[in-house]
């Protein structure tokens, strides 16, 4: 009998040596990515420890239909296995099944209610399916739990940002900067907000600091031109569209822009010309082009081009009133006819009627002087 009792626990003994040996030899295939040796080494060795290993190892090399299955199995057995149901939540976030998500970050959030990563997932969960309070509610119970949580505070601060609401979006921007300074989404957001209040001085060295942390991304260095050029720093905001243009030659935008700069500095000349290869890359030609070239003639008045290239710049949007109203105003600056230049501004109210407020007024008072000065001709 002691003989047999030994031998039991001999055959035990082995077999547990025989898996331990055989799970180590698994880890280490998954370890290195070897992830198809993996799974048929954990499926020899069995249980939910390797069966969670097969689950991450099929996710590893984008089979997320069996990764799926396999973690829901392991869950199925062990429905306090906080670890499984996070990584199960995570991949079906990735796969846009929101609902089911949806679901198990809401148990995991009943199950510990004091793990931020939790309700942040469930916010982002919420976030995918435009339930946006409830999105919001879970990032700021994440942030309670963690005062110090990255990408809760972020996705509060992006909000805000968009919603345009200045002081809510600093808030948490701040909150994040004030943990972690070289946050580069936290300092990008700080910057637009800044951009977006016309604080464009204050902008300028956030929008900096994005790039020097090597978020060399063009819509940087358009919002950094852009606000170089309304700080009258001429020479860094030509740089800034410089280094677009050698990135893209065929954007008529970035031309355009350049062009402001120079009529800001009052070099006409230079204008023109980026405002000529801005029409020479875009087909159609925009009509901001022709617009702007005929404020450059109006400015030097040159009335009778600025007319011409106004009506240009309509036949290419004749949805634009402004472009409209400055045909009739350049035309009443150089123009002989008096029933022409009332014509011009009846036109504009029949065609534009209360689009421009100001406008409307302005033509309906030359008008008036216009209708008097005719009569006044007939006597």
């Amino acid at each position: 009998m002691k003989h047999l009792i030994f031998s039991i626990l001999l055959l035990v003994l082995f077999k547990a040596e025989a898996q331990s040996s055989a799970l180590a030899v698994a880890d280490s295939l998954y370890i290195i990515g070897n992830y198809s040796k993996a799974i048929n080494a954990y499926s020899e060795v069995g249980g939910l420890s390797a069966a969670l290993q097969i689950a991450r190892s099929y996710n590893a090399v984008g089979n997320y239909e069996k990764a799926i299955t396999q973690y829901k199995y392991v869950v199925g057995k062990d429905v306090k296995n906080q670890l499984a149901q996070l990584e199960l939540g995570k991949l079906l976030l990735k796969v846009k099944r929101f609902e089911e998500a949806k679901s198990v970050f809401t148990n995991l959030s009943i199950i510990n209610t004091t793990n931020p990563e939790f309700q942040f997932y469930l916010g982002e969960v919420n976030r995918h399916l435009d339930v946006t309070d409830e999105s919001l509610k879970q990032y700021l119970k994440a942030i309670e739990l963690d005062s110090t949580h990255l990408r809760s505070l972020f996705q509060l601060a992006k909000h805000y940002t968009i919603k345009q609401e200045r002081d809510n979006a600093l808030t948490y921007i701040l909150q994040g900067l004030d943990y972690y300074g070289n946050d580069v989404s936290l300092i990008n957001l700080h910057a637009l907000v800044l951009f977006n209040d016309a604080q464009f001085e204050k902008a300028i060295p956030l929008f900096e600091r994005v790039l020097e942390l090597g978020e060399d991304k063009n819509y940087v260095y358009d919002k950094l031109a852009f606000s170089y050029n309304k700080n009258w720093e001429f020479h860094k905001a030509k740089e800034a569209y410089n280094i677009l243009l050698k990135r893209d030659d065929t954007n008529s935008q970035t031309y355009f822009d350049l062009a402001g700069v120079y009529q800001k500095e009052n070099k006409i000349d230079s204008a023109k010309i980026f405002i000529n290869k801005a029409m020479a890359v875009q087909k159609p030609i925009f009509a901001n082009g022709y617009n702007q070239l005929a404020y450059i003639a109006r400015e030097q008045k040159d009335f009778k081009n600025a007319f011409k290239l106004f009506e240009r710049a309509h036949k290419e949007d004749t949805s634009d009133a402004r472009v409209y109203y400055n045909i009739a105003t350049t035309y009443d600056q150089f123009g002989t006819d008096l029933k022409k230049k009332l014509g011009y501004y009846e036109n504009f109210l029949k065609d534009y009627p209360n689009q421009h407020p100001y406008y409307n007024e302005t033509a309906k008072k030359r008008i008036s002087e216009l209708k008097e000065e005719i009569h006044f001709a007939k006597d």
